[in-house]
């Protein structure tokens, strides 16, 4: 095979740019050689000096592939001038000149030193993907480029890239090079109704060993899905060996897939986006597209974030199709209808994830204002800083010393305030063990809502029993082999010689897991024994054959958000006690004046709280009346903003505002959505509520000055004269203009006039207000107030409309007038005088 790469006709330009100008963007398709031919191309490159060269790699597979082809070229072993760094394992040394790292292993060498000594250059390779992790590496070298480092440099690096915006967001030249790859002929492979996935995967493969040469890479969403898949095939066929690829695989079994078979035999390779980019490999010549990934989501509404099986984006299909033209001509069988249309690009992790990771990174360098490609939701950003609140690492907006501790563990800061919350050396080992059950896929088949259940399973397999059965449900024990080498190095990362305990009660766990989440602690309604108020104010629900059932309180792991309640998934109890040793700043007993929903009334109540769950509530006597506003404004919130005495003129008035804000918005005005005003209420409706006891104590006059109170003297003004509330017509008399706004599209709705025709004679062109600028739709009146027409067109009306109008018009209403020319007819509200 040619050792060349087409990467290398473009290496001298690479090198002559990075010379010229410190950042970089480097388009170059799947085969050219990017990820193994550019970093050793810069090695001697003068501005480096001797410095090493970081490449990031968003997968483990790829970044232990890459070091090792690119030692083998050097003829080394990994760990020499090639290294590599991942999650619990690398492999460098003092001589090692390139390091591949993985995505959080970067974020945390830039951390403990933002000067970074001895590095030269970052490479992002395939920045396609736009993990979080890349975002907040890219952002965060840019900061140290543009304050500390003005001769680091950074390239940007991969085969889909959006290379034109990126090249303008960072201001870098832009090169791209050919691809090594062969022709590959794409078709889509129609699944049947109602087939499952594995069975409709199971088709198009046979399909593929029969009609086509070569190894078959199969792209499915996760490894649930490639069980599923894996069962499937080796019960029906044996022309070839079935391996899988997903980064969950050990470090050898991983290596084997990426090797020729030894024996000759055809491989079909089941296998997560993992194989997607930077991965090769040998001899496919066929690719089964299922079209799925399983992609995190996040809803800063609830709170709740979850893996969801999406459809791949286009960029993402044809990278995957790619890889079935790396050796010679191929096939892609895509299992989606050819008709379905998807997006363009994929969408980056930082508008669609939970955080809590990136808020505490931000708040540990000490600048929020760094650039991202793009920016953080503000939504999710606000939730991920009242977890880190929760949590202990931030104070305010400074990160404490248990932050500071949570950030060198480089995992989720839920699973590190957990391993770092423990009391004595058995209890870190058991919360290695849930860091471990929780990070893993899930070990029971069936094992129901416990998360002690997949403890005890964890703790049979330990000690050898073969039946693998635990709590009643089916363990599957890779999965615990999985779990168990996690916890082993996450022990081993604690320096912690201790071994977890052969038994452990669920509420002991529960214990350690309401460190991690704090804010999902429950306590079980009072009326309703399946549901559950948490610790953020939320509620949710047990199943009705749910193991937790009885249990006061627990801990909920996981949830699945549903219309009303979220369901709870993965839960362990708690004791009370517990919770008041581990957290007595958080129980509060108070007395509180709160709007009552039922009575439609204050009243006052003593209250014992843990967070926002009231443990216990009893009627008293108000003895602060000083609080009733602030029920008052609890009510609206509770009700609604119609709870309101809104009058037609106050609503008039308000959509003149909003209307204004787009058309001028010169004028600053403030905004007056529902949400803005549900979440401004104690700015400016509180103050009107003072002395008030009864929300229907306030007057229409009372609100209307309250809400007018957010606009200047001035610019009250202004807006009556660039949005009037009436306006004169030709026949000498007022008539009101109806304004309004659509706040489900956030925009106007144009102004109305409505008005008797013949009021309008004489008058040639629409009516405006703003100054000329926005139109008048008039609605065009009969003498008997019906309308005969709407337009915002009154000179076209009477060339073009009115004398069919007249003509229509004249029979029906002969004591009106209907002159010939309406330009020049004087304009009038009244009937023709008797007799003429």
């Amino acid at each position: 095979m040619d050792s060349r790469f087409p990467i290398d006709e473009l290496l001298p330009d690479i090198r002559a740019s990075l010379v010229r100008h410190p950042r970089l963007v480097l388009e170059a398709p799947p085969g050219a050689g990017k990820t193994t031919r550019v970093p050793p191309a810069l090695l001697d490159a003068p501005w480096l000096e001797g410095r090493r060269i970081i490449m990031l790699e968003p997968r483990r597979v790829a970044a232990r592939a890459a070091a090792g082809f690119m030692a083998s070229q050097c003829d080394e072993n990994v760990g020499d001038s090639v290294g590599y760094r991942i999650r619990f394992d690398h492999r460098v040394s003092g001589r090692t000149r390139i390091e591949v790292v993985t995505e959080g292993i970067l974020t945390r060498m830039i951390q403990d030193d933002p000067t970074l000594e001895g590095i030269g250059a970052i490479l992002f390779d395939e920045f396609h993907e736009r993990h979080l992790a890349a975002d907040l590496g890219l952002a965060l070298a840019l900061d140290v480029q543009a304050s500390l480092r003005e001769d680091l440099r950074i390239v940007l690096m991969s085969a889909t890239l959006d290379g034109q915006r990126l090249s303008d967001f960072l201001d870098a030249p832009r090169l791209s090079s050919a691809g090594r790859s062969y022709p590959v002929q794409v078709s889509h492979f129609p699944g049947r109704r109602d087939e499952k996935l594995e069975h409709h995967v199971r088709r198009a493969v046979e399909h593929a060993l029969a009609a086509h040469p070569g190894d078959i890479l199969v792209f499915l969403p996760g490894q649930r899905e490639i069980g599923r898949v894996q069962r499937v095939l080796t019960m029906q066929q044996d022309a070839a060996q079935v391996l899988t690829l997903h980064g969950d695989m050990p470090v050898e079994q991983q290596s084997y897939v990426l090797q020729p078979d030894p024996a000759g035999r055809r491989r079909v390779v089941l296998a997560t986006n993992v194989a997607e980019s930077s991965v090769t490999l040998p001899g496919v010549r066929v690719v089964v597209d299922s079209g799925l990934s399983r992609d995190p989501r996040f809803d800063p509404n609830s709170g709740f974030s979850r893996l969801d099986v999406v459809h791949v984006a286009q960029a993402s299909a044809d990278q995957r199709a790619g890889r079935a033209g790396r050796v010679a001509a191929g096939w892609a069988y895509r299992l989606w209808p050819q008709s379905q249309r998807l997006e363009p690009q994929r969408r980056p992790e930082i508008a669609q994830v939970e955080l809590a990771a990136l808020a505490l990174e931000l708040a540990a360098w000490g600048d929020a204002d760094l650039r991202f490609v793009d920016v953080p939701p503000p939504g999710a950003l606000a939730a991920a800083t009242e977890l880190l609140q929760r949590l202990g690492a931030l104070d305010g907006g400074a990160v404490t010393p248990l932050g500071r501790r949570m950030l060198s563990l480089g995992t989720h800061p839920r699973l590190a305030a957990m391993l770092l919350a423990a009391d004595d050396p058995v209890e870190q080992a058991l919360a290695c063990d849930l860091a471990a059950l929780v990070e893993g896929r899930d070990p029971l088949r069936d094992g129901g809502d416990a998360l002690a259940a997949r403890w005890d399973a964890l703790a049979a397999f330990r000690r050898g029993r073969s039946s693998a059965r635990a709590a009643g449900a089916d363990a599957n024990r890779p999965a615990l082999a999985h779990v168990d080498q996690s916890a082993r190095q996450w022990r081993r990362r604690l320096r912690l010689e201790c071994q977890p305990p052969p038994e452990a009660a669920a509420h002991r766990l529960g214990a350690l897991l309401a460190h991690a989440w704090p804010d999902r602690i429950a306590f079980q309604h009072r009326t309703d024994p399946y549901r559950y108020q948490l610790a953020n104010g939320r509620s949710a629900r047990i199943t009705e054959d749910s193991s937790m059932f009885g249990e006061p309180w627990l801990v909920a792991v996981e949830l699945r958000d549903e219309l009303r309640d979220a369901r709870i998934l993965r839960a362990a109890p708690i004791d009370l006690a517990r919770l008041e040793r581990d957290w007595p700043e958080r129980f509060v007993e108070e007395e509180r004046v709160v709007w009552d929903m039922d009575a439609r009334r204050i009243s006052a109540v003593r209250e014992r709280r843990f967070d926002r769950i009231v443990i216990d509530s009893r009627a008293v006597a108000a003895s602060d009346r000083s609080r009733y506003p602030e029920a008052l404004v609890d009510a609206v919130r509770q009700l609604g903003l119609d709870a309101l005495p809104w009058g037609p003129s106050l609503r008039q008035w308000r959509a003149r505002v909003q209307c204004l804000r787009q058309w001028c918005p010169e004028l600053e005005l403030p905004e007056m959505s529902g949400p803005a005003l549900l979440a401004g209420l104690d700015e400016w409706l509180k103050p009107a509520l003072s002395g008030k006891s009864r929300l229907d104590a306030i007057s229409e006059a009372e609100l209307a000055e309250a809400l007018k109170s957010r606009v200047p003297w001035a610019t009250r003004q202004r807006i009556d004269v660039l949005a009037p509330v009436r306006t004169v017509v030709p026949s000498g008399l007022e008539r009101p203009v109806e304004y309004g706004f659509d706040e489900a599209a956030g925009s106007p709705v144009a102004p109305v006039l409505a008005v008797k025709l013949q009021e309008l004679f004489g008058l040639a062109d629409t009516p405006r207000i703003v100054e000329g600028r926005i139109p008048l739709t008039l609605h065009l009146l009969s003498p008997g107030g019906r309308p005969l027409q709407v337009t915002t067109d009154l000179r076209g009306f009477w060339e073009r409309t009115y004398p069919e109008v007249r003509k229509e018009m004249k029979g029906r209403y002969p004591r009106h007038p209907w002159p010939d020319d309406p330009w020049t007819a004087r304009a009038t509200h009244r009937a023709k005088p008797r007799g003429t």
